[in-house]
C-alpha cells in the first residue's frame, strides 16, 4: 500500500485527478479516498489473477476485455489502474508501464473547441471604456468609476444568465485631487535687479513660461502625496541619475530629485522600484520625486522620445505613508529639457501634485457563477480597474471582455450539455493596479473553500495582440497536466482555425511554481493560497496568457484605436476549450 500521508497536498490533488477523481477536500479526506480507491484496485486486480494466463500483447488486450465485461459497471478508473499493473512482455524483453498503458487505454482526449463571438467581446469592451473618467478616462480602483464598472460586469453575467455575487473590500486607497502643474519658468530681465519683482513671480512681467500638459507629459505615480511648490521659490532640483543608494540622495533633502529609469549595462542593474524609490526619498526628505521614463516605449509611440506611464507602489512597506511627496514621471524629452535649464541653467521649476494618500476606499469583485455537481472549481478571472491617465483599452479591458464573453458562451454551452461536474467561476478584480488588492482579499475571504476545492484558476491579463506589433501569445503555467490539455487543444485549434494560429503564433510553457511571475492576479492564488495554514507552502494551480506588441500600455495612447479584438479569440477560445474539458468530459 503505498503511504499516501507522507504526500503534500498538492500530490494527494494531482494522483486523485490522474485517476479522473475529484481532488477537493481536506488532506484526510484526499488520503481516505486515495485509499479507497487503492484497496479496491488490489481486490479487482485479485479476482483478476485467477483468470488462464495470457502471452504477449494480445493477451493484454483480451484480458482487458474480459475485465471490462465482468466489471462493467465499475469506475473507469479502476481498468486504468488494472491494467497499468499489467507487463506488457515481448520475447525480446521489452516493458510497457503505468502511465503508457493508462494513456492507450484512455487514448488521447477528444477537445471540443468552444465558440467566441470578436464582436460581442468588442461591444463589451467599448462599454467598459464609455464607464471611465470624463477627463482622465480611467476607472482607477476607489472612484466611482470603477464601482460602475463592478456593476456592469455583475449585470452582464446575471445577462448571460448566470447568477452573480458583487465582493467589496476596504483596502488603501489613493484619490485624485484637480491641481496637477508641471512648468519650467526662465526669469525676466529684471528679475535679479535689487528692489525688483521676485524672479518668476506674478509680478516678473517678463517671466518666458513652459507649460507642460498632465498625462501626455507627465504622470502622476501610484500613492503619490501632494506638494505646491511654486517656481518662485526656486526650489532646488537634483540629478541623481538611476537614484541607486550609492547616489547623495540626501543633496536633493527639501527639494526635488531627478530619477533616469533606465536599464544596467554591464551586468549592473538597471532602476529599481517605485517603492524603493520612494522610501529613499522619504529618508531623505525630499519635497518631489521626478522619473524620467528612458527605458520603456521608446520611439513605439513617439518619434525620438519616450512617453510616460504610470505605475504604483506597495505602500504596505511604508510604516508612514508619504503623504506630503509629490511623485511623477515625465517623458524623456521634458526630462532632458528639465535637466538642461534648470539643473545646469537659470530656470525654476513650478511643481505641484494633488492626491490624497492616507484614506482607505472600495474596491469590487464581481463574480458570475456555473453551479456544477461538485464544490471543485475553475476560476477564470481578469482585472478591470485601470490606471488612471488612460481607458486602459488593453490592459485591462481586452481581458475583462475576454471573461465576459467566455461567460456568455459557458452558459449556452450549460443548456445544451447540462450541469457540468465542476463549479466554474467567471470574476473580475478592483484594485490591481495598486496591488492586486481584489484578487489578494477574495482569495484571503474564501481561503478555506479555496484551499479544498481550487482547481485551477486562469488568468486574462492584456491578453492583447497588437496588429502591427505581433509576436504572438504565449500560454503558460504550474499545472503540468493542464499544460498537456492545451498543447492538445491548441493542436485541435490550429486545425479548426488555421488563419487565426497562422496569424498568431502560440507559444505554450511549463514553469515551476517557483517560477510564476508576481505581476498580475493569478499571484494570490498561487502564493497566497495556503498561507498561515497546515500547508503553508504549498502552490496553487494557475494557467496564464501574455499578448505582446501593447506599447501603450499605461499611457494615455491606450485606447480602443488600437484595440484588437480578433486577437482575443485565441485565448478566449483556448482557455474556454480547456474549462470545457474539464467541468463537462
Amino acid at each position: 500500500m503505498t503511504e499516501w500521508s507522507s504526500k503534500t497536498v498538492q500530490e494527494l490533488r494531482d494522483e486523485l485527478r490522474s485517476m479522473g477523481l475529484s481532488g477537493s477536500g481536506k488532506k484526510a479526506d484526499l488520503v481516505e479516498r486515495l485509499q479507497e480507491s487503492e484497496e479496491a484496485s488490489i481486490a479487482i486486480d485479485a479476482e483478476i489473477v485467477e483468470e488462464p494466463p495470457y502471452e504477449g500483447v494480445s493477451g493484454v488486450l483480451a484480458r482487458a476485455r474480459t475485465f471490462g465485461m465482468r466489471n462493467a459497471g465499475r469506475s473507469r478508473i479502476n481498468t486504468i489502474v488494472v491494467a497499468a499493473i499489467i507487463i506488457i512482455g515481448t520475447s525480446g524483453g521489452g516493458l510497457l508501464f503505468g502511465d503508457d498503458i493508462a494513456r492507450w487505454i484512455r487514448g488521447s482526449p477528444d477537445y471540443e473547441l468552444i465558440e467566441f463571438d470578436s464582436n460581442q467581446t468588442r461591444s463589451f469592451a467599448q462599454g467598459l471604456v464609455d464607464l471611465g473618467h470624463p477627463e482622465w478616462e480611467g476607472r482607477l480602483s476607489g472612484t466611482v468609476e470603477e464601482e460602475n464598472t463592478a456593476q456592469s460586469i455583475k449585470t452582464n453575467f446575471s445577462n448571460s444568465g448566470l447568477p452573480s455575487i458583487l465582493d467589496e473590500f476596504e483596502v488603501p486607497l489613493y484619490y485624485m485631487g484637480n491641481q496637477f502643474d508641471l512648468m519650467i519658468c526662465q526669469p525676466g530681465n529684471l528679475g535679479g535687479i535689487i528692489g525688483g519683482p521676485t524672479p518668476c513671480s506674478i509680478a516678473d512681467l517678463n517671466r518666458d513660461e513652459t507649460e507642460y500638459a498632465h498625462r501626455v507629459d507627465y504622470v502622476v505615480q501610484g500613492y503619490s502625496g501632494s506638494v505646491n511648490i511654486p517656481a518662485s521659490s526656486n526650489v532646488q532640483v537634483v540629478d541623481l541619475g538611476m537614484g541607486n543608494e550609492s547616489e547623495e540622495w540626501g543633496s536633493a533633502g527639501n527639494g526635488i530629485g531627478l530619477v533616469w529609469i533606465m536599464d544596467g549595462q554591464e551586468g549592473q542593474p538597471g532602476t529599481e522600484s517605485n517603492t524603493i524609490l520612494m522610501g529613499r526619498a522619504q529618508d531623505n526628505s525630499l519635497r518631489g520625486l521626478i522619473t524620467i521614463n528612458a527605458r520603456q516605449n521608446c520611439d513605439d509611440l513617439v518619434q525620438d522620445d519616450c512617453v510616460p506611464y504610470s505605475k504604483s507602489l506597495d505602500i504596505t512597506q511604508f510604516d508612514e505613508k508619504p503623504y506630503d511627496i509629490g511623485f511623477v514621471m515625465v517623458s524623456k524629452s521634458v526630462g532632458e529639457t528639465i535637466v538642461d535649464q534648470v539643473v545646469n541653467g537659470d530656470g525654476m521649476l513650478q511643481f505641484q501634485v494633488d492626491v490624497e494618500n492616507q484614506q482607505d476606499g472600495y474596491i469590487h469583485v464581481p463574480c458570475g457563477i456555473i453551479e456544477g455537481e461538485t464544490d471543485e472549481k475553475i476560476i477564470i478571472g481578469a482585472h478591470h480597474d485601470t490606471v488612471y491617465n488612460g481607458q486602459g483599452a488593453v490592459d485591462n479591458t481586452a481581458g475583462t471582455a475576454t471573461v465576459q464573453e467566455m461567460a456568455r458562451q459557458m452558459a449556452l454551452v450549460k443548456t445544451e450539455l447540462g450541469e457540468p461536474k465542476l463549479t466554474i467561476y467567471f470574476c473580475t478584480w478592483g484594485g490591481e493596479e495598486e496591488g492586486l488588492w481584489g484578487s489578494s482579499e477574495w482569495v484571503q475571504k474564501y481561503q478555506s473553500d479555496l484551499q479544498e476545492n481550487l482547481r485551477l484558476y486562469i488568468n486574462l491579463d492584456m491578453n492583447h495582440v497588437d496588429a502591427q506589433r505581433n509576436s504572438g501569445l504565449t500560454l503558460q503555467g504550474n499545472s503540468p497536466d493542464d499544460v498537456r490539455h492545451i498543447e492538445g487543444i491548441v493542436s485541435k485549434f490550429s486545425k479548426e482555425h488555421p488563419d487565426l494560429a497562422n496569424k498568431y503564433p502560440i507559444s505554450i510553457r511549463q514553469l515551476d511554481s517557483e517560477e510564476m511571475p508576481y505581476n498580475s492576479d493569478h499571484a494570490p492564488f498561487v502564493y497566497n493560497l495556503y498561507e498561515g495554514s497546515e500547508d503553508e507552502g504549498e502552490f496553487g494551480k494557475a494557467m496564464l496568457c501574455y499578448g505582446s506588441g501593447s506599447s501603450e500600455y499605461h499611457t494615455y495612447l491606450d485606447t480602443m484605436d488600437r484595440f484588437n479584438e480578433e486577437s482575443l479569440m485565441v485565448s478566449g477560445i483556448i482557455y474556454g476549450s480547456l474549462v470545457r474539458h474539464l467541468a463537462w468530459d
